[in-house]
């Protein structure tokens, strides 16, 4: 699977077309639609995780890096969440012409929510398995919690601000646009209904999207059948063995869950 050549796809309007890689593995249909984090690639060991869970069952699972990442075209500092929402919708409707499953980890998460609601009456998202879910991020945990005023300002007057990873050498750029954009699509304003089963695993040691977080959004989808798997010793990345295999339970329970 590491070796496997991924297809392209155009996506985006006129003028504003970006190269998107797929992988496409082959299986019966609902597939699973991977939706990675910010900055991942659909070529990490949770979405291979999947990828293997999907060959065992004989499943389809189609995964895809956002533009400006891995390697899709587009630079990372002039996308957004518009953008990233835009190729997922455009990846659903090619590859996934029976529906889907969306697993989405970290930001994965919040553009599988964005994703479900926007094709709710297609009918097509049969469940979601969000993996430490960073639902309204760019808002709730970066402008509110995180930035200081030092680094806001920064942002209004520079359009730009570096901000140091833990997870990688590079710093990840935050843009105004990037900021100012995701407030389009805060979730957290109303309740929400989706009409599926979904699935959250997330770390109690997770130092970027705190369990209070994944609780907010429980408490989000008050009509919907919502399943909360807190792991005591989970940090954010959840890609241990033993968290794995709680990701591969967790998918074959939403096999059963909705019956595909």
């Amino acid at each position: 699977m590491g070796g496997q050549e991924p297809q392209f796809i155009r996506a985006g309007k006129s003028g504003c077309e970006r190269d998107i890689a797929v992988l496409e593995e082959a299986g019966r249909g609902p597939a699973f639609l991977w939706l990675s984090g910010f900055k991942s690639v659909m070529t990490g060991s949770k979405a291979q995780a999947l990828a293997a869970f999907g060959k065992k069952e004989v499943r389809a699972v189609i995964r895809f890096d956002y533009s400006g990442h891995g390697q899709s075209g587009g630079a990372f500092e002039d996308a957004c969440v518009s953008d990233w929402l835009e190729e997922a919708e455009a990846v659903f409707d090619r590859f996934c012409p029976q529906g889907a499953v969306l697993v989405g980890s970290s930001m994965g998460g919040w553009i599988a929510l964005l994703l479900a609601l926007s094709r709710k009456a297609s009918n097509r998202v049969k469940g979601l398995v969000l993996i430490a879910p960073a639902v309204d991020f760019t808002e709730e945990l970066m402008w509110k919690q995180r930035f200081t005023d030092e680094i806001r300002e920064t942002i209004l007057r520079d359009g730009r601000w570096a901000q140091p990873s833990e997870y990688s050498d590079d710093p990840y750029v935050i843009t105004r646009r990037l900021i100012e954009d995701g407030r389009q699509h805060l979730l957290f304003q109303k309740p929400l209904h989706l009409g599926i089963p979904v699935a959250i695993l997330q770390g109690a040691l997770d130092p970027d999207v705190p369990v209070e977080h994944a609780q907010r959004l429980v408490q989000h989808l008050p009509l919907d059948d919502v399943t909360l798997s807190l792991v005591p010793d989970g940090d954010h990345r959840l890609s241990r063995p033993e968290d794995i295999d709680l990701l591969t339970r967790s998918l074959a329970s939403m096999i059963s869950a909705v019956d595909i």
